[in-house]
């Protein structure tokens, strides 16, 4: 596939480093040279210098021959109009990056799709989702939804409690029969395990477990975690993300929100009618006394710096939040974030690679979603008919040994995949991979 990627910044560049082990064709276009230089020692793709508002300039990058065009520079004027130029010049289909909420009202995006702009991503309405969906189950460090929770995704942190610790997947196989769920990859300090029968879990290892919801809590008991309600919750940052979570979360939970400019508290307090919103710095350890943090079940820090994030989460977990999730921006920080305990953490520039990487897949994509603090992808495929992974039962499949096979959704029904299992046509499969078998996991769903 021929891509061209308007904008160098955190989304492009990650976007670009994720498909350039793809075989793809990829054309990185940016006005900063600087950037684009340090960009091309490191990866493989072609580098051009200029505005993807300029004719010339997407010419020379070549859109005419585009089979995807993906406008993700700082600008939302700049992306609206270069994705629609590239539509005019010939890309085949085109993507743009927006930071206003009334362009995703379905009248104007009926309209915007008039003019050629195919796709919409919003990261902030994106990341907003991903904090809600965490606030609404307990106990995970990270979760999603496959077909509207049939099945789930969830990482799982070994404690000293867990009954699971230093046994071996065959061993919890045997102590769990009856139990239907799947321990499809394990996190363990800087590297990612697609687990076999004889790897064994250890403590603070993260776990990521596919199950059908009502499983969900015996799964977290096994692994010595408790399920817990989320009533009271704090949020650091009127940012974008803060407001979206509170005008979803406000009449369903007990809300205080802490932003540090005044006038923008003035704003938000009118704005947020189911918030306590507050005016002052939430890194103040008073403050946060004052304002009752030792009642809060969830703490979420959103304020667009990732160490003022880190930093507020690390500081509520001590004085007792359960709960805490951080945002943070800075992809650097994400392992070390993690492995000091901030909690679950979210990153809008990956949520928005991840959303756009499904549309450069040759199979029937449902899902995709590039996992924060691993080096794999969840992806939900659909099996087209005829394809190779519907001729056999999975224990026969010559399935990559980089990915695993959560489950399956056939209908209305969430099915936990095992050897005998057998994937049919129009089947929904859950699958874990590493980057390098996302190409093999493709070709056996064609």
């Amino acid at each position: 596939m021929k891509i061209v990627i308007a904008g160098a910044g955190a989304v492009g560049t990650h976007l670009a480093k994720m498909l350039s082990n793809q075989d793809h064709d990829i054309i990185l276009l940016d006005s900063d040279e600087e950037k684009l230089k340090e960009i091309d020692s490191h990866l493989d793709l072609l580098t051009i210098v200029g505005s993807s508002s300029s004719l010339n300039d997407l010419k020379e990058a070549q859109v005419k021959k585009a089979d995807l065009f993906i406008a993700v520079t700082q600008s939302e004027e700049t992306n609206i109009t270069s994705t629609i130029l590239a539509k005019k010049l010939g890309a085949i289909k085109t993507i743009a990056r927006i930071d206003n909420q009334e362009y995703l009202i379905p009248e104007n995006r009926e309209y915007l799709r008039s003019l050629g702009i195919d796709e919409l991503i919003y990261p902030e309405r994106l990341a907003a989702k991903e904090v809600i969906s965490y606030l609404s189950r307990s106990g995970t460090r990270q979760i999603y939804e496959f077909s509207g929770g049939k099945l789930l995704l969830y990482g799982i942190k070994i404690s000293s409690k867990s009954e699971i610790m230093d046994k071996t997947m065959v061993e919890v196989a045997e102590m769990t029969k009856g139990l239907d769920f799947r321990a499809v990859a394990i996190k363990r300090g800087d590297t990612t395990i697609i687990p076999r029968g004889h790897n064994r879990f250890s403590r603070g290892d993260l776990v990521f477990v596919v199950s059908k919801p009502e499983i969900m809590e015996k799964v977290m008991l096994l692994t010595g975690k408790q399920k817990y309600e989320i009533k009271n919750a704090m949020i650091l940052g009127g940012s974008r993300i803060g407001q979206k979570t509170a005008m979803e979360l406000g009449k369903k939970m007990n809300l205080k929100l802490l932003e540090i400019d005044k006038e923008k508290s003035l704003k938000l307090a009118d704005r947020l009618q189911d918030t306590l919103v507050i005016n002052g710095d939430g890194r103040d350890k008073e403050l946060l006394k004052e304002e009752g943090i030792h009642k809060m079940d969830a703490f979420v820090a959103v304020t667009g710096n990732s160490e003022t994030n880190i930093l507020a989460c690390l500081l509520a977990k001590k004085m007792g939040v359960k709960r805490t999730i951080a945002e943070v921006e800075n992809i650097d920080y994400i392992d070390l974030a993690d492995n000091i305990g901030v909690g679950t953490m979210i990153n809008k520039k990956l949520l928005a690679a991840s959303y756009i990487y499904r549309f450069t897949m040759d199979a029937d994509v449902q899902h995709c979603k590039w996992l924060t603090v691993s080096d794999a992808e969840v992806v939900e495929l659909v099996a087209k008919p005829g394809s190779k992974i519907t001729r056999d039962d999975l224990m026969n499949i010559d399935f990559p040994e980089d990915a695993n096979i959560g489950g399956v959704i056939r209908g209305e029904e969430g099915i936990i995949a095992a050897g005998d299992t057998r994937i049919m046509a129009d089947d929904k499969v859950v699958i874990f991979t590493m980057p390098s078998a996302i190409k093999k996991v493709e070709k056996l769903f064609k």
